[in-house]
C-alpha cells in the first residue's frame, strides 16, 4: 500500500503537481510519444496530460512504471478514476490526466502496445530518482 498507510500521504496528495504534458502519436500519423523520456523524483507529486492528437487509438502502457506509484486519480470526460492503473488507452481526440506519487527509483520501458506501433517507435523510457 506504501503511501495509503504513511503518514506523509495527505502531505504529498494536496503538494502541488508538476504537470508534464504528453502526445500519443501526432496529427501527421507518426506513431511516436512526444517527449519520450521521463525523468520523477520519488515523493513528489506529478500529473501527466495525455492526449491523442492522431486518427487511430494509442496506449500508454509501462506496467512495471506503474507498479513502482502510486496514483492519486485518473481523470477522463468527467470520470476520476482511483486505484492502482497500468495501462491507459486514448481513443483519437482523447485527453486524460494521471496525478501520482513515485515511490520507487527505477527505469521503466513505455511503449503502445498496439501491434506495429512500438516497432515503428511508439517506445520511450521513464526514470525515477531516489
Amino acid at each position: 500500500m506504501g503511501w495509503l498507510g504513511w503518514g506523509g500521504m495527505a502531505i504529498a496528495a494536496s503538494a502541488p503537481a508538476e504537470t508534464v504534458l504528453v502526445h500519443l502519436g501526432a496529427a501527421d500519423g507518426q506513431l511516436v510519444f512526444q517527449p519520450n523520456q521521463f525523468d520523477f523524483t520519488t515523493g513528489q507529486r506529478y500529473k501527466l496530460v495525455l492526449d491523442n492528437p492522431s486518427d487511430q487509438k494509442h496506449y500508454f502502457t509501462a506496467k512495471d512504471f506503474a507498479d513502482g506509484i502510486w496514483t492519486q486519480k485518473v481523470e477522463a470526460a468527467g470520470v476520476e478514476v482511483k486505484g492502482a492503473i497500468h495501462e491507459l488507452e486514448l481513443k483519437p481526440g482523447a485527453r486524460a490526466e494521471w496525478v501520482f506519487v513515485p515511490q520507487r527509483p527505477g527505469q521503466y520501458d513505455l511503449r503502445c502496445t498496439i501491434p506495429g506501433h512500438a516497432e515503428a517507435g511508439m517506445t520511450g523510457q521513464i526514470t525515477i530518482q531516489g
